[in-house]
């Protein structure tokens, strides 16, 4: 089964384990990269990946099976029950496309993943600055 998503556990944030693994998944339903019908990694995998408890994991699924993101099928695993990307925002929408062709100029300019992480940060505050987000 391929890696549809690969959670990325900021200890040093502040926030909680299990929220940072839903604001993962949901972020990936945004950008598309997660559709209706896909896996999530079991709690074991993630625990392997990610050395977070298998229960934080299982914490977050079902913060995501209680909004109705994920459901949790016995003996199958856990799948995603719907999108949160608007339809002009899929994996192959202009907005995506230009971002993905932005990606690929900064790698080529030489710019690390960090560095274009932190460009990004800076650019997305300025475009939408933190009092702001509600």
């Amino acid at each position: 089964m391929k890696a549809v998503v690969v959670f990325r556990i900021d200890r040093r944030s502040g926030v909680a384990t299990y929220l940072q693994i839903v604001r993962q998944v949901e972020q990936a339903l945004r950008m598309g990269a997660l559709v209706a019908g896909d896996r999530l990694p079991t709690a074991a995998q993630v625990a392997a990946d990610t050395k977070v408890n298998p229960n934080t994991t299982l914490k977050a699924y079902r913060e995501l099976e209680r909004g109705g993101l994920a459901e949790v099928r016995q003996g199958a695993g856990t799948f995603i029950t719907r999108s949160l990307a608007p339809a002009q925002e899929g994996p192959d929408s202009p907005l995506r496309s230009s971002l993905v062709q932005w990606l690929d100029e900064a790698r080529t300019q030489g710019l690390s993943g960090q560095e274009v992480t932190a460009l990004f940060r800076s650019a997305h505050a300025a475009v939408y600055p933190p009092d702001a987000e509600g």
